[in-house]
């Protein structure tokens, strides 16, 4: 347990020496997490609440496919980790999610090296370990109207 509150603190310390939250706009989407590690899933949360926007979370991309094909919300942002268990991994369900919303972001994370020609078009891969501050700067970015980012 201490381990985890330590990488706490160290996630919440980047966010505070982040300012970027402050300027961004809030998304009129939900923030979709797909993560099935117990202690990285509920810091990611807590990470994005910051946004402003209905955060939705995941264990397996199956369960949140399920929430985005059925809801009538729109999801603005879909964060998805590779190595799910379950049916589909998080990177085909990345390659759902941007067939079908081709507008809304999409960031793949993997504690593997994953090659960039297997991931779908216009999709960021965040390569973990991550530090709280790359995940806010990338998120900040997506979002952020009239910020440029190339997401290939």
């Amino acid at each position: 347990m201490r381990g985890c509150l330590s990488v706490l603190k160290s996630v919440k310390k980047d966010i505070e020496v982040s300012a970027q939250w402050k300027d961004i706009r809030a998304p009129t989407g939900d923030v979709v997490i797909v993560e099935d590690d117990p202690v990285l899933l509920p810091l990611m949360v807590e990470m994005l609440s910051e946004v402003r926007a209905r955060i939705v979370a995941f264990e397996t991309a199956d369960g949140a496919l399920n929430h985005l094909t059925e809801g009538s919300s729109y999801c603005s942002l879909l964060i998805a980790d590779h190595g799910v268990p379950g049916k589909l991994s998080g990177t085909q369900l990345a390659a759902l999610f941007r067939a079908k919303w081709p507008k809304s972001a999409v960031i793949v994370t993997s504690g593997y090296e994953l090659a960039h020609a297997t991931l779908p078009e216009g999709v960021v891969y965040l390569q973990k370990p991550w530090a709280g501050g790359q995940l806010v700067d990338i998120v900040v970015r997506l979002l952020q109207p009239g910020i440029a980012f190339q997401r290939d």
